[in-house]
């Protein structure tokens, strides 16, 4: 069977081509009651617009990109994606945009940005070196950066991870706790904090200025860093790793939520006990973390509002309304049971 055309549209409506045109790319063109005829014969005849042309004729593809810095197998064992893929979805449902995951291609995120077909991206957690950058300013899209460094003339939405990661710290020891384990998110630079970048970065400088107004450091020995996946499997992986040691902490502060839930569960298989035995603090405040038991201790961040700002910051460039805000949210300390205190 032949595929309809927008000519055989026309030639029912009794319209031109180019009206029936309009109806689909630039419906504001026309009075409403036209382009409810023309909707109404290309359903009657079974029509489906091809998405290839109809971006040829527009130069928009009606999609928007998140590109992401892990393969989506390993992203997606991650709660916090989905949390702020629901404020993504907010504003592109309301926009009339669909949602595309970018990861790495072949390990490479500029050759994942060169290939994608979208109208502009959200980018999120990237640590955006110059080859990135003039790969975007190539592709000629506006994108937004995400739980990354800022940079000038463009837009950012970003969390006060610095305030969080001082208020999960300074928690901690105010509880009497000097035998502590950050269990961070793996970053490459093997445990060279210094090195580090973006939301990493930020979460250390926090733990770090805690310490210090404790007059305390990052000594590797009563306190120290382990950096592990940030999945539940990750924070099985560095539970067992510090459990290996001699001296065992008697806190763990996770650079993520779904890491100190894999702690948890693993000290639980064990027979330790949550917060008796070991204190555990995490950072997100996913929805799992007030559904485990103990409930999660951790430091909140509005995830859906981050993904909703974003997302209209990024529609707005693509309308050709873009401005080069960067927008910082709030953190929040929420107190629940996996931590207790070692005075």
């Amino acid at each position: 069977m032949s595929r309809v055309t927008i000519k055989e549209i026309a030639e029912k409506a009794g319209l031109s081509v180019t009206s029936v045109s309009f109806a689909f790319n630039n419906p504001s063109r026309l009075p409403e009651a036209t382009v409810q005829r023309i909707l109404e014969v290309a359903e009657e005849l079974g029509y489906i617009p091809d998405p290839i042309a109809r971006s040829m004729s527009t130069g928009r593809t009606g999609t928007l990109g998140i590109l992401v810095p892990q393969p989506i197998t390993e992203i997606n064992r991650n709660p916090f994606l989905y949390e702020f893929l629901e404020g993504v979805a907010e504003v592109c449902t309301a926009a009339g945009y669909s949602l595309m995951i970018v990861p790495p291609l072949e390990g490479s995120v500029r050759r994942a940005i060169s290939v994608s077909a979208v109208d502009g991206f959200l980018t999120l957690g990237l640590e955006v070196f110059k080859s990135t950058m003039r790969v975007l300013s190539q592709r000629d899209v506006p994108f937004v950066m995400v739980d990354g460094d800022p940079i000038e003339g463009v837009p950012a939405v970003n969390v006060d991870e610095v305030s969080g990661s001082h208020a999960a710290m300074t928690y901690i020891l105010s509880e009497g706790h000097r035998d502590i384990t950050i269990l961070g998110i793996r970053s490459g630079k093997d445990g060279r904090y210094e090195e580090y970048t973006g939301t990493l970065h930020r979460r250390m400088e926090g733990y770090l200025s805690s310490l210090t107004a404790f007059n305390l450091e990052l000594d590797h020995q009563r306190i120290q860093l382990i950096e592990c996946s940030s999945t539940i499997s990750g924070g099985h992986d560095g539970f067992h790793q510090l459990w290996r040691k001699k001296n065992h902490p008697t806190a763990v502060v996770a650079m993520s939520d779904i890491i100190a839930i894999g702690v948890i569960d693993s000290a639980k298989q064990l027979g330790i006990r949550i917060p008796e035995d070991l204190s555990v603090i995490g950072f997100d405040d996913i929805s799992l973390s007030r559904l485990i038991t103990p409930a999660l201790t951790t430091v909140s961040q509005p995830l859906q509002r981050k993904g909703k700002i974003a997302t209209e910051l990024l529609v707005k460039c693509i309308e050709g309304d873009c401005n080069s805000s960067h927008i910082l949210l709030k953190t929040k300390l929420i107190v629940r049971e996996s931590v207790r205190s070692h005075i």
